[in-house]
């Protein structure tokens, strides 16, 4: 995952901003458990926004406590006490992170030392978590088949990383997993790789990388041109996305109060869609 999944932070209410930031932390502290120190750089803000989505949706309520971090190590700040659930997501964070590093060695030729220095990292999470680790090789698996094939089907490309998205939820949040669960999670999936690409649309096309947006619309130098001539057509198809996402969002039954969800899923991606669409780059995303 890339990073993209984050709130619209103009309108996040202060006790919110607070269990977003114990959410991300306690994640932190996690991946430190299970997956030792170098894991934690592979933290991103769409496994946040997962820990805080299948815990309300499961009803396993945060511990939040005071504590010191690797970061902060004077000032004690609000912690997620790690539990069951956010150490399996830690794990995916990691399992996640490693085999998008895997696919960007296959597609742009590079970063195997990057991806070497968290081979052990990975290989703990792989252990702790094989089903998890099983759902996402299967359908990087069919993602590359498309790669390979250097597809220009927007749709076709951009389902199984849907599909992972779902299969992942459907581990994670067992009996509680419903038909609402499932689309929001598909098309959140899609949303995330979809989006990722039309960022990467320069870089990509530099240096020659695949992207289904490049291919499908060969004949534009740069995202900006290919914005302002296809804008219809990207609206199209982020409409549809994201209408989907928040048709389902409001349908979800959580068990605890769920604004900062809502931020995500009902504000925050229409205006990571909105900055990318205008070519502002997403300075809060962490990539790999």
């Amino acid at each position: 995952m890339f990073g993209y999944l984050t709130t619209d932070f103009p309108n996040l209410y202060v006790k919110d901003t607070v269990l977003y930031k114990s959410a991300y932390c306690g994640l932190c502290k996690s991946i430190g458990r299970i997956c030792g120190t170098k894991g934690r750089f592979l933290l991103n803000y769409d496994l946040t926004f997962l820990s805080v989505f299948t815990h309300n949706v499961v009803g396993c309520d945060f511990e939040i406590k005071k504590q010191r971090c690797i970061l902060h190590f004077i000032v004690k700040r609000p912690i997620a006490v790690p539990d069951g659930l956010s150490q399996r997501i830690a794990a995916l964070n990691v399992i996640l992170a490693y085999y998008k590093l895997t696919d960007n060695v296959l597609d742009e030729g590079n970063g195997r030392l990057k991806r070497s220095f968290f081979k052990q990292a990975y290989k703990k999470a792989k252990k702790v978590e094989p089903t998890l680790d099983a759902i996402v090789k299967s359908r990087y698996d069919e993602l590359m088949g498309y790669e390979r094939q250097n597809s220009d089907s927007i749709d076709a490309v951009a389902d199984p990383f849907g599909a992972m998205m779902k299969d992942i939820v459907r581990e994670l949040v067992a009996d509680k997993f419903t038909e609402n669960i499932g689309e929001l999670s598909y098309n959140i999936g899609k949303w995330i790789y979809l989006i990722d690409a039309l960022d990467d649309f320069d870089k990509d096309k530099k240096n020659g990388a695949f992207n289904v947006f490049v291919n499908s619309y060969n004949n534009f130098d740069d995202k900006r041109a290919f914005v302002d001539a296809k804008k219809q057509d990207l609206q199209f198809i982020f409409g549809g996305i994201l209408s989907i996402i928040y048709e389902n969002a409001v349908k979800i039954a959580y068990n605890f109060n769920h604004d900062l969800t809502d931020n995500i899923l009902l504000k925050g991606v229409f205006e990571q869609t909105k900055n990318i669409m205008e070519c502002k780059k997403c300075k809060n995303s962490i990539k790999y």
